[in-house]
């Protein structure tokens, strides 16, 4: 088992994440056993294991404790600790909502359907499914044309969005906006959700078409505007 929990930390901290559906990845979230020890040698080095049920990946992120021993002394961490702009921030922000928002809701609208089903005699779990089946992607000139000017133009514009996908944000491929192996990892859905439904991109994402949901029990979250200061990896102490 310790060769495989190597190969596995080696290959997490050298590519930043792997397939969920990867053997070894496989293992980590199915085998107890295995996934404790995973966790306790992460934990001893002030890292966590990023992952959820609807991410089509698992990655590495800093233990919170950590984050102010790590970023703490460049000027970067009074924005974010990936070194983005303010812009990208936002822009991030976003993708987020118009990829991960309505993405997770047919998940758990498939989720819903797959459990109210009566026809089975022996129900059984039914997959998450993940990719560009329930996540088709946006097209960037669309995301222009609504967010563009108030995100600093077509230059700028065009700058972050290959930022973030240098960063594992978001993949762009044929003029559109995929999620990245890290968009739905590296930010916590259930602190940001609540407050883009209830915040200002509210009003913005239903003029999109974009349908949102959120759990019942975040709905009483308070009010933020694009906020970022509850993103796990990208952490932000102003509101971008």
């Amino acid at each position: 088992m310790d060769q495989a929990l190597n190969i596995l930390l080696a290959r997490l901290l050298a590519h930043r994440f792997i397939p969920r559906k990867d053997p070894l990845a496989r293992r980590a979230l199915i085998d107890e056993v295995f996934r404790e020890s995973l966790e306790r040698r992460l934990e001893e080095c002030g890292l966590q294991l990023l992952e959820n049920p609807y991410a089509e990946y698992i990655a590495v992120g800093l233990e919170p404790e950590m984050e102010d021993w790590v970023f703490g002394e460049g000027e970067n961490w009074l924005s974010n600790n990936m070194g983005l702009p303010r812009d990208a921030i936002a822009l991030l922000v976003v993708v987020w909502a118009l990829i991960i928002l309505p993405k997770r809701e047919r998940q758990i609208a498939r989720a819903s359907e797959a459990g109210d089903t009566q026809t089975d005699m022996f129900v059984t779990e039914k997959p998450i499914v993940r990719g560009d089946e329930i996540a088709p992607g946006i097209p960037e000139d669309a995301v222009y044309a609504d967010f563009g000017k108030k995100l600093g133009g077509k230059s700028r514009f065009s700058m972050n969005l290959g930022q973030l996908a240098k960063l594992g944000f978001v993949i762009r491929r044929n003029k559109m906006i995929h999620e990245g192996p890290l968009l739905d990892l590296m930010i916590d859905y259930a602190k940001l959700a609540p407050r883009i439904i209830e915040g200002a991109l509210a009003e913005v994402l239903k003029l999109t078409g974009t349908r949102i949901a959120v759990d019942d029990d975040n709905a009483d979250e308070p009010e933020a505007d694009l906020a970022t200061d509850n993103l796990p990896q990208s952490e932000s102490e102003e509101e971008a």
